[in-house]
């Protein structure tokens, strides 16, 4: 046994440990790993309850890691209901449903805050939620901001759209139908903002890609005695998006000035005297109007109906 070895054995059997200043410390922790920090700090947390609440706290002072993002909200969702929702989790802070300032309509989203971080890590372990009738989901809203590329692209092979519903299709019957395949993350009914009737389509987002593939392999079903169809919400994006695109190239073309269905021809003034003359009567050449013989102009197409936001 060395000197330094007997010392600090001499140190422990005294029961006096050695003074180690901040600065040393923090040299010592700097080169580890993430992940050597976290179970270096949770084993020294769970054997000393003062740390573990000083780790609670400086978890906790950070809003962004308390407040979570509620997406998926039927438009008659109060402030006061989705708060009643989450209250399960823990102590809230704040909560509120965010309304449009023009229509003073629900945006169909809202936040929670929790006091600490304890209680929206609870929710976030269940984060998915029936509320009034719609399945909503939540995540830390700090990651809906700083969301990147891959997970839009993974939700993309997850969202699936369901067109053809019955009127009598809610929310419940849709989301225990398609449930067969896996677990959903979100999932609705879409409806109409002025009058809260359904428009005949519906959004799925299941938890696992593989979840979805399984629903996608039979893309025609029977769901409230109705054929409905099954495809990439991704897809029926772009569809839309395509219609909207040729919808707006009709209405950006120059009307023309000759009414439709007519074409202009010209002739030129003949000098003073020189009318034709039929039947007695005379008359000045000029621009008239020609029917052409058959209809040239297709009919536009029906303007694309609103998609709200899911």
């Amino acid at each position: 046994m060395d000197m330094e070895e007997a010392k600090k054995r001499k140190l422990e059997e005294g029961g006096i440990l050695p003074v180690v200043s901040l600065e040393e410390l923090r040299s010592l922790l700097d080169p580890l790993p993430k992940t050597q920090l976290v179970d270096l700090l949770a084993r020294v947390g769970s054997q000393n309850p003062s740390i573990a609440e000083e780790i609670k706290n400086v978890a906790s002072a950070d809003p962004a890691l308390r407040k979570l993002f509620v997406r998926g909200l039927a438009w008659n969702t109060s402030s006061e209901t989705l708060c009643a929702a989450f209250e399960e989790h823990g102590e809230i802070e704040e909560g509120a449903v965010i309304f449009d300032k023009v229509t003073g309509k629900s945006r169909g989203y809202g936040f929670i805050t929790y006091k600490d971080m304890e209680s929206a890590q609870r929710a976030l372990r269940a984060p998915s939620k029936m509320i009034d009738g719609r399945m909503s989901a939540c995540n830390l809203a700090s990651e809906s901001l700083n969301s990147n590329t891959s997970i839009a692209s993974d939700q993309s092979q997850r969202k699936l759209y369901i067109g053809g519903l019955s009127p009598d299709t809610t929310s419940e019957m849709l989301l225990d139908f398609f449930r067969r395949h896996g677990e959903i993350e979100e999932g609705s009914v879409a409806y109409d903002k002025d009058t809260e009737k359904s428009r005949g389509f519906g959004f799925v987002t299941y938890k696992t890609t593989e979840s979805a593939k399984k629903a996608l392999e039979n893309p025609q079903r029977i769901l409230g005695g109705r054929n409905v169809t099954v495809k990439l919400a991704d897809n029926y994006k772009g569809k839309f998006t395509a219609q909207v695109q040729t919808s707006a190239a009709l209405v950006t073309t120059p009307f023309p000035t000759t009414p439709p269905g007519y074409h202009s021809h010209v002739q030129q003034k003949p000098p003073y005297g020189s009318e034709t003359h039929l039947s007695g009567y005379a008359y000045h050449s000029g621009t008239y109007m020609v029917p052409q013989p058959s209809y040239p102009m297709q009919p536009p197409p029906y303007p694309p109906y609103y998609m709200p936001t899911q």
